[in-house]
């Protein structure tokens, strides 16, 4: 158990921890010339394409030195904010965080909080400066800012590239020097935590577990302490590149384990694994996960109903930051309502059951959990416009509010604060980390900052912002529903909740974009927007109508009116009975509001 060390990496979005994972197995001989490609453990297609890292990835690696034989388990990790709860299950699998920084854009928001995330959990953090082969890194700034952060020497810094190769052999040395051997009792009862799982059509579930009491062999039966369902371990084994069968596993080791389970909601991710025959006591889990962001998801075809909802139980065992309920719309039938951790969170689940499963889904207008008080002195949550109360039953209702911290460049400031204010944020503090990096922290809305606020942030500090927030509680606001109505129906899967002092705004900006969204038909249609019975704003799209008059030529103006008042009462009453199509990308039009 000595010669066991398990690691993860660390980081802000983009400051290389892929390509520092690709040179230690690259360096440690674990994948051959053939296997290497660029971010090799980022094996989802969507990793690819966007360059980040969506879901963690473990991964063993033998490496010798001064004799001596270690087994190194590495988790990579993400860096964006949305998937910190990946990053939370990675750490406490661990003894010690490699934490990355950027040799040219320095210390980051998420940088900061994956370092509290990792120093919670007691682990020996080892700061690594990446990409110092860049012409305009800072590597002395830099050192200075960690040194800072983390208390430590200016000498237990490593210099790398990761894109060089530069360092890599430092870094192995560290962390066998200085991440400490896993401690547990190989001949205790078994304890296993689960960190994560994920579904194999041929071999059922794939759960991947860290041992920290006992010993794991092929064949016992083992027992699921949350569920108390007991199965055998068909197969047991490490995580390479491919996963490598193994006897047994010992205590501090990372594997994974296969037993045929088919039904998803038998595995919990933090359950733990013990034996059937000599159990032992439960390990401390992960605290549930708060989703920030609610959205519906809804089949296109209502048939395909039951499909979805086998798809959404196969992604939560992947991506257990997935919280998800039944509901129903008057306009697009039956449906979930999920939580996610944020926008980009949101995105990626809509793309993964689009790929992985071949659903086509309609994603409703996101939103926010609100308090509502009524005059009965009853409280309750509301997690989409169409469960707003009545107004004249509604005493007060409170919002969630976040306190925001934004690192960046002092010239910015001025713009990232008049941001911050347009969307109903209370500046709190503002200390200078160096002479040209400001740390600010806001308190503001939930609401605010779900649709476009990380864009516009980004853009107006050319991509220099960098944002990290969390929930504070709840305060009282004054929120109406704002309902959208297409010929007078209302579409309960556009309306949305908003602040009184914008709505009138939004809702013009909202009936405009619909106007541009909505294809023309063959009646007039009438879009508004509307607050109880007050309509805010309102556009009317034309109808296509075919020439009636084009033979008549000459002749009485009569003849022509005939036929033009024959086509306007055939117009009326095609509107009467006519359905206005809307398209999916209607539905997210209120995401592009500016």
């Amino acid at each position: 158990m000595e010669n066991i060390r398990n690691f993860c990496i660390i980081a802000h979005i983009d400051h290389g921890k892929s390509t520092l994972a690709d040179r230690l197995l690259e360096f440690t001989g674990t994948l051959n010339e053939r296997q290497m490609e660029a971010q090799v453990l980022d094996n989802m297609d969507l990793e690819k394409e966007k360059g980040i890292t969506i879901k963690s990835h473990a991964i063993q690696m033998n490496y010798k030195l001064d004799g001596k034989q270690y087994i190194l388990n590495l988790i990579d990790t993400p860096g964006h904010v949305d998937f910190s709860y990946e990053v939370s299950r990675s750490i406490a699998a661990c003894e010690g965080a490699l934490l990355i920084v950027d040799a040219s854009q320095g210390i980051e928001a998420q940088t900061i909080s994956n370092l509290y995330l990792a120093l919670e959990h007691d682990l020996e953090i080892i700061p690594v400066l990446n990409k110092i082969d860049l012409p305009h890194a800072m590597p002395e700034e830099v050192t200075d800012e960690i040194v800072e952060l983390i208390g430590c020497k200016r000498e237990d810094v490593i210099h790398a590239s990761a894109k060089e190769g530069r360092g890599i052999e430092e870094i192995l040395k560290a962390v066998v020097h200085r991440v400490k051997a896993p401690k547990g009792d190989p001949k205790a009862p078994l304890q296993a935590m689960i960190f994560d799982s994920m579904f194999n059509s041929f071999r059922g579930i794939e759960i991947y577990f860290r041992v920290f009491n006992g010993t794991i062999k092929k064949g016992e039966k083992v027992k699921f302490i949350s569920t108390d369902k007991e199965y055998n371990a068909d197969e047991i084994g490490v995580l390479k590149l491919d996963k490598q069968p193994h006897n047994e596993l010992g205590a501090g080791n990372v594997g994974y384990l296969i037993s045929g389970i088919k039904v998803a909601s038998e595995v919990h991710v933090g359950d733990t694994i013990t034996s059937a025959v000599n159990p032992g006591a439960s390990l401390r889990g992960f605290e549930q996960v708060k989703p920030m962001v609610f959205a519906g998801i809804y089949p296109v075809e209502t048939s395909e109903f039951e499909e979805l909802r086998a798809s959404m139980e196969k992604l939560q065992l992947n991506d257990a930051s997935l919280v998800w309920e039944l509901e129903t719309s008057a306009a697009l039938g039956f449906g979930f309502r999920c939580g996610f951790l944020g926008m980009l969170h949101m995105e990626i689940i809509q793309e993964r059951l689009e790929r992985e499963f071949n659903m086509t889904v309609i994603t409703t207008v996101p939103s926010v959990q609100f308090k509502a008080f009524l005059t009965d002195g009853s409280e309750i949550s509301i997690n989409a416009p169409s469960e707003m109360p009545d107004p004249t039953k509604l005493k007060s209702i409170e919002e969630p509010y976040i306190k925001a911290q934004i690192i960046s460049k002092s010239e910015y400031i001025g713009a990232i604060i008049t941001l911050c204010m347009e969307k109903r944020g209370i500046i709190k503090n503002q200390n200078y980390l160096t002479t040209d990096r400001v740390e600010m922290s806001f308190e503001m809305p939930l609401s605010e900052i779900v649709f476009d606020f990380f864009d516009k942030l980004k853009s107006i500090s050319r991509g220099y912002a960098s944002l990290d927030y969390h929930l504070i509680g709840f305060r009282e606001s004054d929120m109406v529903k704002l309902d959208v109505m297409l010929n007078g129906e209302k579409v309960d899967a556009l309306s949305a909740i908003v602040h009184r002092g914008k709505s009138q705004e939004w809702g013009r900006k909202l009936c405009e974009k619909l106007k541009e969204l909505i294809p023309r038909h063959m009646f007039e249609v009438a879009i508004q927007a509307a607050i109880g019975q007050k309509i805010v704003a309102r556009e009317t799209i034309s109808a296509i109508r075919k020439n009636v008059i084009a033979k008549c030529y000459g002749g009485d103006i009569s003849r022509k009116r005939k036929l033009l008042e024959k086509q306007k009462k055939g117009k009326k009453r095609m509107r009467q009975i006519g359905t206005v199509e809307v398209p999916q990308e209607a539905f997210m039009a209120v995401l592009k509001l500016d």
